[in-house]
């Protein structure tokens, strides 16, 4: 199979997966007008709270530009926050439409900027994930420890974790064995090829540099800074939202921890922004973790995703306009 084909068909599965879920998810609306239902809810929100989160989300935005900029400088390439921040806001329009693409174009239009070589800054940008994933990580353990009692009555309630012990380890050791198989043959292509292995040599280094940054960090401690600011500001936004809607304003500090867990399990799934895996799973924790009818959780579920999306598309849109007139006015 061609590669161009095994992207379209790969694409195709998971944007079906996508409208799956979201058709799934907007059955919990009640009524035959649901995009009535929703747009009653969204006039019902206090936009004062909407357009706080609007400036939360920008100012992490901003953070996140400056802690990538940091990242950057110990292998040498003083990138400026402009640059940064314009190239980070492209990578999240294009996590709208490519699961996981960001990461790499971001790096991409970085290199058209200032010349960052690609391999270096997407050494830094796994670091940055490696990170976040550490705070991701506490965040839900702190949640937990909060709402122990009802996630774990609700994690109960999911369809994973099925199935006999016996399944699951021929499962595990068909898929271990496939990846052995694959990486047996991977590494004897490229022992027999010297120009892939000369390029793959090259890139390495480049990428060991970009994930040894953090080591050589001048201040490690206004990197923390960066880190924990990023993420308290994640949280304000998940609580601006929530304060915005009559249905889920009397909520609270410990729903919003429940939610923002529950949330980003369903972020890491390979859909495009989240897209789907959020609108079925964080409904269902408003429905079964704090009695909100379900008309009114699909719906709030829907506008807060929407309104994180519009932030994402004007903010991306915007920075790559801006990236074609420098890139224009430098050549």
């Amino acid at each position: 199979m061609s590669g161009p084909l095994k992207s379209f068909l790969q694409y195709t599965v998971i944007f079906l997966i996508t409208g799956l879920l979201i058709w799934f998810s907007l059955r919990g609306l009640t009524g035959d007008n649901k995009a009535q239902f929703l747009l009653e809810t969204w006039q019902s929100a206090d936009k004062g709270w909407l357009i706080i989160m609007a400036v939360l989300a920008m100012i992490s935005h901003v953070l996140r530009a400056q802690r990538w900029r940091m990242l950057l400088e110990p292998s040498g390439d003083k990138s400026t926050l402009k640059y940064t921040f314009l190239s980070l806001m492209v990578g999240y329009l294009v996590n709208l439409v490519i699961p996981r693409g960001g990461e790499v174009s971001r790096c991409y239009n970085l290199y058209k900027l200032d010349k960052t070589p690609v391999e270096i800054s997407f050494g830094t940008v796994v670091v940055e994930r490696m990170v976040d994933l550490v705070c991701l990580l506490i965040l839900i353990a702190i949640a937990f420890v909060v709402e122990s009692t009802r996630l774990f009555a609700f994690i109960d309630t999911l369809p994973i974790g099925s199935g006999s012990s016996s399944s699951k380890f021929t499962t595990l050791a068909i898929i271990v064995g496939g990846l052995l198989l694959i990486g047996f043959l991977l590494y004897l292509f490229i022992r027999k090829n010297k120009k892939i292995r000369g390029f793959l040599v090259k890139t390495w280094k480049g990428f060991r540099d970009g994930l040894l940054s953090i080591f050589r960090l001048k201040n490690k401690s206004l990197f923390i800074f960066y880190s924990v600011s990023i993420w308290l500001l994640y949280f304000l936004m998940s609580y601006a939202v929530i304060l915005a809607f009559p249905e889920t304003d009397h909520l609270g500090a410990r729903a919003v921890l429940s939610l923002f867990a529950i949330g980003s399990i369903a972020m890491a799934a390979p859909l495009p922004g989240g897209t789907g895996s959020y609108h079925v799973l964080v409904p269902q924790g408003l429905v079964f973790l704090y009695n909100v009818p379900q008309a009114d959780a699909v719906a709030f579920t829907f506008i807060f995703h929407g309104w994180q999306t519009a932030i994402m598309i004007v903010g991306g849109a915007i920075s790559l306009i801006i990236t074609s007139v420098i890139l224009k006015k430098n050549r």
